[in-house]
């Protein structure tokens, strides 16, 4: 009778053979190359630069609070710009430090066309005339303020805007005529014709000026 064939028990390796190592898959596709960082540029916008600038030369006048809102134009409008915002803080800083020091100017209108004649008095053209048209600026129409700019132009021979501001001023109040006609403030006017058409003696019946100061107050 024949024997079934058994199962053979699984044979084991020969000693001494050394197993195969596992293999290793290496991916075919190439490396990712890191791109260059882009260095920012560190010049600022030329419109900041401008700012900057307009507020360092207000600085070099002493025109602190001018100053002032320029380099707060540069922190409110350009906050990226690091390099001028750093240095905008600094001289922020000092306009606020030099404005705390200075005594309060003239507030009212009567105060700035007071400080304005004083000013006109000692030759000080350019602060007279910053009063006076901070006092138009409150009020296009006052006689007294027109009537300084009109000195001013005509102190500096620009004949023309003397002869214009000096027209409204005698609309306003024709009998300021006389005292345009006296003041040496308008000799240079004198070889005009339209000087002596605008100043001509004016109607009796022509409207008193109302407790204002004059020019010749000074």
């Amino acid at each position: 009778m024949a024997k079934r064939p058994g199962s053979r028990p699984p044979r084991s390796p020969r000693k001494g053979r050394p197993t195969d190592p596992p293999q290793v898959i290496v991916p075919s596709a190439r490396p990712v190359l890191p791109q260059p960082r882009q260095i920012p540029s560190q010049q600022p916008a030329a419109e900041a630069l401008a700012v900057f600038e307009h507020g360092m030369e207000a600085m070099q006048r002493h025109a602190y609070l001018e100053a002032s809102r320029k380099f707060q134009a540069i922190l409110m409008g350009f906050p990226g710009e690091r390099a001028l915002t750093d240095r905008a803080k600094v001289y922020l800083a000092l306009c606020e430090r030099e404005l705390e020091r200075r005594p309060v100017g003239p507030r009212t209108v009567e105060e700035r066309l007071t400080a304005a004649t004083a000013a006109l008095n000692n030759d000080e053209d350019d602060k007279a005339e910053e009063l006076a048209r901070s006092v138009l600026g409150d009020d296009p129409k006052h006689d007294l303020a027109l009537y300084l700019l009109a000195a001013i132009h005509a102190r500096r021979a620009d004949h023309h805007e003397a002869l214009s501001l000096l027209a409204k001023v005698l609309a306003l109040t024709p009998e300021a005529s006389a005292q345009a006609r006296a003041d040496v403030d308008f000799d240079s006017l004198h070889d005009f014709e339209a000087f002596w058409k605008l100043t001509e003696q004016p109607p009796h019946d022509a409207r008193q000026r109302r407790g204002r100061p004059t020019k010749s107050d000074r």
